[in-house]
C-alpha cells in the first residue's frame, strides 16, 4: 500500500529579518488530517513559521508545499488554510450565525447551501441554540468555538491554531482542548497548533514538533517525547525532571553506566555511542522516584526529605542526597504506603528503564 503524502512539506525553510535568523533550515512533513503542535518557549519561531504557512510572511530560502503545489506565489487568501488566532477576531455587530457564515457569504455562495453549511458547523460545535446570540452574550469558550466554527465552515485542508486558548482561564481550556479533538475527529480537518503549555501539547497532539531558537530540536509522539527526550533542552521543557551531571563508567553490550562525582551511579540499557570517561547528564522524571520498590535492580540512593508539597492526589518531597544536591519525587496518595515526613532520612529507588541519558547542553 503506497503512503500518503504529507499535506505540508517544508524544506530547507529559512527566515530572516534583517540580520536575525528567526527560522533556520527547518525540514518538516504534516499529515493529512493529524493535529501536530508547535511548541516552545516565546521567541523559538513557532508563531513565524505558522505564519509562513498561512501566507503572512515569505521564506527567505526553501520550500513550503501545500497538497504537494508550492505555495510561495500564493497569497494568504487563496491558500487551503484558515487561521485561528487568540482573540478571536470575531465581528460584535454580527449574531453567531452571521458571523460563521461571513466568509461563505463573501465567496456568493447561495444562501441555501450557505444556511445548511453553517448549522451543520454549529452543529459540530454544540452551538445550535446560540445562532441568534450576539458576541458580547457568550463567554470566552464559546467564542472560542465560534471561531473554530468560522474558520471550519469554509472547509480548509488545514486549520492553523495560534495560541487560541491562552485567553481561557485553566477549566475553560481544560473543556476545550477536549472539544477540540471532538471537532477535529469529526471534520477530519489537519490542525496545526501553536502553544508554549507544554500540558496542551501533551493533552491535544498527534505529534509535536519541539522549537529552540528557530530550530526544530525534536518532532514527535508526545509519549515519546515525554518518556524519550533527545536534549536535554527537550528533557527540561517537557514536563518537570531531575538532572545529574555524570561521568560515563561503562559502555557494554547490557547497557551504559554513569556515576555522579559523589558516587550516585546510573544504569540505561540503553548502549551509548560514547566511551568510559565521557561527560553526560542523566535525566529522571519525579514520577519515577520511590521510596519503596520492589525491584531487586533497582538502583538507590540515600537522602533527607526536606519538603513536602500536598496537591490532593499527589505530593511533590524535596530530598537532599549526601552531595547535597536537591531532588523532586512525586508520590501518588495512598494509604496503604509509608512515606517518610520532614527531616527523615529515606532511600529514593528508579529502574534503568526510567533512567534517560543525555549529551550535555
Amino acid at each position: 500500500m503506497a503512503a500518503i503524502a504529507p499535506i505540508i512539506e517544508i524544506r530547507n525553510g529559512t527566515k530572516m529579518f534583517g540580520s536575525f535568523t528567526a527560522l533556520a533550515d527547518i525540514n518538516l512533513s504534516i499529515n493529512q488530517g493529524e493535529i501536530l503542535t508547535l511548541l516552545g518557549p516565546s521567541g523559538c519561531g513557532k508563531t513565524t513559521l505558522m505564519r509562513l504557512i498561512a501566507g503572512f510572511e515569505n521564506l527567505t530560502s526553501g520550500t513550503i508545499q501545500i497538497g504537494g503545489v508550492d505555495i510561495a506565489n500564493i497569497p494568504p487568501e487563496r491558500r487551503p488554510v484558515n487561521m485561528v488566532f487568540q482573540r478571536y477576531a470575531l465581528f460584535p455587530h454580527l449574531d453567531v450565525f452571521e458571523n460563521v457564515a461571513f466568509g461563505l457569504k463573501v465567496k456568493g455562495m447561495p444562501k441555501e447551501e450557505r444556511t445548511e453549511r453553517v448549522n451543520r458547523m454549529l452543529h459540530i460545535v454544540q452551538l445550535e441554540s446560540f445562532a441568534n446570540r450576539y458576541i458580547d452574550q457568550l463567554s470566552g469558550g464559546q467564542c472560542q468555538r465560534v471561531a473554530l466554527a468560522r474558520a471550519l465552515v469554509n472547509g480548509p485542508k488545514v486549520l492553523l491554531l495560534d495560541e487560541p486558548l491562552a485567553a481561557l482561564d485553566l477549566k475553560i481550556r481544560q473543556h476545550m482542548l477536549a472539544e477540540m479533538k471532538r471537532i477535529h475527529i469529526e471534520t477530519g480537518a489537519t490542525f496545526v497548533y501553536v502553544t508554549h503549555d507544554q500540558d496542551e501539547a501533551l493533552i491535544l497532539s498527534d505529534r509535536v514538533v519541539l522549537m529552540e531558537k528557530g530550530r526544530v530540536v525534536q518532532v514527535d509522539r508526545p509519549t515519546e517525547m515525554y518518556a524519550k527526550p533527545k536534549s536535554l533542552f527537550a528533557a527540561k521543557f517537557l514536563g518537570e525532571t531531575n538532572i545529574f551531571e555524570t561521568t560515563i563508567t561503562a559502555v557494554n553490550g547490557i547497557g551504559t553506566t554513569a556515576r555522579t562525582s559523589s558516587g550516585i551511579q546510573f544504569h540505561s540499557s540503553e548502549t551509548l555511542t560514547k566511551k568510559p570517561s565521557e561527560k553526560i547528564a542523566v535525566s529522571i522524571r519525579p514520577e519515577s522516584l520511590t521510596f519503596q520498590h520492589k525491584n531487586p535492580d533497582a538502583q538507590s540512593a540515600e537522602c533527607v526529605v526536606d519538603d513536602i508539597v500536598f496537591m490532593g492526589s499527589r505530593s511533590f518531597y524535596t530530598v537532599r542526597l549526601n552531595d547535597q544536591s536537591k531532588v523532586r519525587v512525586q508520590v501518588q496518595r495512598d494509604g496503604r504506603l509509608s512515606v517518610p515526613s520532614p527531616g527523615d532520612k529515606a532511600t529514593i529507588f528508579w529502574d534503568a528503564s526510567n533512567v534517560v541519558m543525555l549529551p550535555r547542553d
